[in-house]
């Protein structure tokens, strides 16, 4: 598996990844993009900030970039550093099928991406990932598994999946919900020739949204890398609107409300790779000092205490805007 290549690396932060949601297309609901983007954001603008980005992640050791059909065009300008830069042979590239970006490169559309889970978006969406990426593509990944998702149940796609895992892509699946748990322990079933299809999985995990932890426990065990997504809680988690109790601790760290909120991911055992969503080069600095803070048995404690019920989570986030 490519992430075995993360399994030696030394460096402090080689379990934190950067992920390409938030500055591959141009609408997004994490909360800031006014400030944090500004009003430029024009493709060649987004395309620059997402290669400085990878610029200073690189050089400060993050080895595992994640993008998506339903990012934009984050799989063009991930394709397009790397196309830049032959000396990163050694990071792992992830990206996921399954949502078709509809936006048209706006922040207003009526529908920002369509979720379809067929063999026929399968087969089409792996050719366009294949023709930006190729076989600089490690990890592809069925986006946004719910427990009643098809992807779980259809044959014929777990065929064409053990297919390209025969030629060497890993095959993963993430999740989203109030029943990630369900979708997890699901998805660990599905086999293909007696042979468990998936080797990774993705899932949301954060100081307020902690139900798939026991899930994601269980999928380790299992063999599986664990990665995990929205350890910001989609910027709920940083600055002045982070809960009392998070700022608390990063006022005794000395270090921000990101780098606690990723400290505690990062101290789970089934957790392989965080991702950072930063779409600054201050937010990446910040996030890629979370592998330095001290969260001692009292600073977990406060911070576990902060989990919401998975449903009122979900609920809040289905209402977070696009902008």
């Amino acid at each position: 598996m490519p992430f075995a290549r993360l399994a030696t690396a030394t460096t402090p932060t080689c379990h934190i990844g950067l992920g390409l949601a938030a500055i591959g297309r141009p609408g997004y609901i994490n909360l800031g993009r006014d400030e944090d983007l500004g009003a430029d954001r024009s493709v060649e603008a987004l395309r620059s900030r997402t290669h400085q980005l990878l610029d200073a992640a690189y050089a400060q050791g993050v080895r595992y970039f994640d993008a998506a059909r339903s990012y934009g065009r984050s799989e063009e300008f991930l394709a397009g550093w790397l196309a830049a830069r032959p000396d990163a042979d050694d990071v792992v590239v992830g990206s996921k099928w399954g949502y078709t970006y509809t936006a048209d490169w706006t922040t207003d559309a009526e529908r920002h991406e369509v979720k379809d889970h067929s063999l026929a978006a399968y087969e089409r969406q792996r050719a366009e990932s294949a023709e930006l990426l190729g076989d600089r593509l490690d990890l592809y990944q069925i986006h946004s598994v719910t427990p009643d998702s098809p992807a779980l149940t259809d044959k014929e796609l777990h065929a064409r999946l053990a297919e390209a895992a025969a030629q060497g892509l890993t095959v993963g699946f993430s999740t989203s919900g109030p029943a990630q748990a369900d979708a997890i322990r699901a998805a660990l079933t599905v086999t293909v020739d007696g042979e468990p299809l998936f080797r990774t999985v993705q899932s949301t995990y954060n100081v307020l949204e902690t139900s798939a932890g026991p899930a994601l426990a269980e999928a380790h065990d299992a063999g599986l890398t664990v990665i995990v997504k929205e350890g910001m809680a989609n910027g709920r988690l940083a600055g002045p609107q982070a809960p009392e109790a998070l700022r608390s601790v990063a006022h005794e760290t000395g270090l921000g409300c990101d780098a606690v909120a990723l400290a505690l991911v990062l101290c789970r055992p089934w957790a392989g790779v965080v991702l950072s969503g930063a779409a600054t080069l201050g937010q990446l600095a910040s996030n890629l000092h979370a592998p330095a803070v001290d969260l001692d048995e009292d600073r977990l404690a406060r911070l576990d205490a902060l989990a919401e019920d998975p449903h009122v989570y979900w609920e809040r986030r289905a209402r977070l805007p696009w902008h």
